[in-house]
């Protein structure tokens, strides 16, 4: 039998694909590579090219490999992008996921973990954010991994089929020996547009709004490494091993870090003064999103491991030999 991990060629993805054969655990990857990156893939690693909206191929392909195990990145993560384009995103997210449970129902897949986000939880009322908060997606990238969530809670109670939702926070980070990193076009993400920065490769490094209700005025995200989210997707695969119940839980570090304090922070790792301008709010940002994660603790046994520091400096060491 087989784990399956489909977007295994993007970014956390391909570093969760390295945990699992550390572990000797049997992968097989499915990526249209849209957005992913086949270098990112070990030569070693069964692969194919498709898109999961080919439902009959999708089937195909899962009963080929004998897949007893679905961990599902595929999707577009993009807020802004997905504020101006919705359809994209619900065709794409919501419709390729629904095509994916079909095939994994139809084929006789026991375990299901899903990569959704804090976003589902728009502007919280209280802060670290629990498990049991109410969710409120304010942006359509955040909707269609709710819409996901409540998906596979309704086929698990008709078809046994167990779940864990990973709710994660701001991934962030490279992989500690340099060998994959986080690559997109464009690049949407902080800390990658600071270090294109620091390389001279981005002129306007923008902070977007230094108006919202938080310490400096700029938005505050709990940041997790690339690395701890992957164990932490090994952890939930053992924990649906060992019989658990299907769940939903946070993935974070439990501290929170403004804007400016990343930037900061940068500046002091990489020894470069960068700069940065105050434009904009983006629409769909919530002021503050940092986590409690004291459930993937006691459920998963699971403790971040890396901080601030070492996340800026694998990123630092990852942009400066970047291979893709």
């Amino acid at each position: 039998m087989s784990i399956l991990i489909t977007g295994g060629a993007g970014y956390i993805g391909s570093h969760t694909v390295k945990e699992l054969l550390r572990d000797d655990k049997e992968v097989v990857v499915f990526d249209n590579l849209s957005r992913g990156h086949i270098e990112a893939i070990p030569d070693n690693v069964k692969f194919e090219k498709l898109n999961i909206l080919d439902s009959d191929l999708l089937l195909r392909q899962i009963i080929k490999y004998r897949v007893d195990s679905i961990i599902h990145f595929a999707a577009f993560a993009y807020v802004e992008e997905s504020v101006k384009n919705p359809l994209l995103y619900y065709r794409n997210n919501v419709n390729g996921s629904f095509s994916l449970i079909q095939a994994a129902i139809t084929a006789g897949v026991s375990k299901f973990i899903f990569s959704s986000t804090c976003s589902v939880y728009g502007n919280p009322e209280k802060i670290p954010i629990d498990e049991n908060a109410q969710v409120n997606p304010i942006n359509p990238y955040a909707k269609t991994k709710l819409l996901v969530e409540n998906k596979l809670i309704e086929v698990s109670k008709v078809t046994g089929m167990k779940y864990v939702l990973l709710r994660y926070f701001n991934a962030a980070g490279d992989s500690p020996d340099g060998d994959i990193g986080e690559s997109h076009t464009p690049e949407p993400h902080l800390i990658p547009r600071i270090m294109y920065s620091a390389l001279g490769k981005l002129d306007n490094l923008k902070i977007y709004g230094d108006d919202y209700p938080t310490k400096d005025g700029t938005c505050i995200r709990d940041y997790i490494h690339v690395t701890d989210l992957a164990v932490a997707h090994l952890k939930a695969l053992e924990y649906l091993d060992d019989k658990g119940e299907s769940t939903v839980i946070n993935l974070g570090t439990g501290d929170g870090y403004s804007v400016k304090e990343i930037i900061d922070k940068a500046r002091k790792v990489t020894g470069i003064n960068i700069k940065a301008e105050v434009t904009a709010r983006r629409p769909g940002d919530p002021a503050t999103l940092v986590a409690d994660n004291k459930k993937a603790k006691q459920i998963l046994k699971w403790n971040p491991k890396f901080g601030l520091e070492d996340i800026i400096q694998t990123a630092w060491n990852w942009h400066k030999n970047q291979k893709y």
